[in-house]
């Protein structure tokens, strides 16, 4: 078991698959790295994926004695880089994960390679909104009926039947205060003046029936950002890296390869 140590003395469980330039995956709002089972499987086929539980989650400590903000967690990533010895990788955060990202790549631009931004937003008063029972889903998510509130925002119900174990690994196991932690920091953030001075190649990436993160906060990220490729996936949800496969690996990868360190 991987273990590198933030500034605090927090430990963060990271693991390495595969070869090549390096792929920092960072998950979303009280998961951890199993939400990327089905995935970081084929992007370790091109990319030396690295999987990484940030504090408060799966194989990581959990301190509580403070709050978390996005750019706590972006030096935790960091630290994970620093004990890999990795001078500079590509990034791929989904969902709240996408917030850390666009903090990391802000705050560390010459650690960062190419930018994936999967299901997420800008934050502050110019993200759209999500509706009401998507909050009230995510507020519940680890409660007993959280399987049938945020299986539906991130899947639909057919895929979400037909695949029972990968709706598992996206409800919330972490500790109830860690998870506030989580959802809270997420609430705080705001990058909207630091979208503007990302410099590196960024790709968004986002299911057109999201309603636990709004498609509109997409096409705000991809105006924002100099550069940026949009694609939208149609007919699929929140959970698009999973339903929408191949379609989104491939867009991913193919991102990746055009735009080498």
């Amino acid at each position: 078991m991987n273990h590198a140590i933030a500034a605090d003395g927090t430990r963060l469980w990271y693991d390495v698959h595969g070869a090549g330039e390096t792929l920092l995956l960072i998950h979303g709002q009280s998961l951890d790295h199993e939400m990327w089972d089905g995935v970081h499987e084929d992007l370790a086929e091109r990319f030396r994926a690295v999987r990484v539980d940030l504090r408060g989650t799966g194989g990581s400590d959990a301190p509580l004695d403070r709050a978390y903000s996005m750019e706590l967690l972006a030096r935790d990533v960091l630290a994970v880089l620093d004990a890999l010895g990795v001078e500079r990788a590509h990034v791929y955060g989904f969902s709240m994960g996408g917030k850390v990202a666009q903090t990391l790549v802000s705050i560390a631009p010459e650690r960062v390679g190419a930018l994936v931004l999967g299901a997420t937003a800008p934050g502050g008063k110019n993200e759209v909104e999500r509706p009401e029972h998507a909050s009230l889903a995510l507020r519940r998510a680890s409660s007993d009926e959280g399987r049938e509130l945020i299986g539906p925002l991130f899947y639909t119900p057919e895929w979400a039947r037909e695949h029972p174990e990968t709706v598992t690994r996206i409800l919330p196991r972490n500790p109830l205060r860690a998870q506030r932690r989580h959802y809270e920091a997420s609430l705080k953030h705001d990058g909207w003046d630091l979208l503007p001075r990302i410099q590196a190649p960024t790709l968004i990436v986002h299911g057109e029936d999201d309603e636990l993160t709004p498609v509109g906060n997409a096409e705000l990220l991809a105006e924002r950002i100099p550069g940026a490729e949009l694609l939208v996936l149609p007919g699929v949800r929140h959970g698009y890296l999973h339903e929408a496969v191949p379609k989104a690996t491939e867009a991913v990868l193919d991102f990746l390869t055009r735009n080498p360190f």
